[in-house]
């Protein structure tokens, strides 16, 4: 019924809070969907887990900005959200307290989405307990895997990429 990338992000969110993990996880199925729009639910869960990354890190000015964008693609499908399996007034009342201890720089503490469907729900702590962690966990602030994952990773095939675009359009270019 849920893509499995949806339940392999909520098991990261609620278990070892691998917020680079979530934003790599549905990145690679929005690509591969037939919803590639930058208002998708997809990319709003994205920013979601972008927004959590950033306010560990106490990039506050970051956590804000791609919050706000969340807020703002949630509040355009929020039709979209009970069907995959998210109680939209218990989600927009989170989002809007989290921006708020945004707004004040206050430290980052975990949080958990209203997952309505007993179903999905089931699954997703399944999930979880199959990467190796427990549903509902809190982050551990002091793993810098975890909270600078974006620092340490290996950028070489992302750099390649960028260059070969380069060549590419200079090609085209010409």
């Amino acid at each position: 019924m849920y893509p499995e990338e949806y339940i392999h992000f909520l098991a990261h969110f609620h278990g070892d809070r691998d917020y680079f993990e979530c934003h790599e996880i549905l990145e690679e199925y929005w690509k591969k969907s037939n919803d590639q729009s930058k208002d998708s639910i997809w990319v709003g869960l994205i920013l979601l887990a972008v927004s959590a990354y950033h306010h560990r890190r106490a990039n506050f000015n970051g956590a804000g900005r791609t919050l706000n964008k969340a807020i703002h693609i949630f509040t355009s499908q929020q039709n979209t959200l009970p069907k995959i399996g998210l109680e939209k007034q218990t989600l927009f009342s989170l989002l809007t307290n989290q921006l708020a201890i945004i707004k004040k720089e206050e430290a980052y503490q975990s949080y958990h989405l209203p997952i309505t469907d007993p179903f999905l729900l089931k699954d997703c702590i399944k999930k979880c307990e199959q990467i190796g962690y427990s549903w509902n966990t809190a982050s551990n602030l002091s793993d810098k895997s975890l909270v600078d994952r974006h620092i340490l990773r290996d950028r070489s095939s992302v750099i390649q990429e960028r260059i070969d675009a380069i060549i590419i359009k200079k090609g085209n270019d010409s």
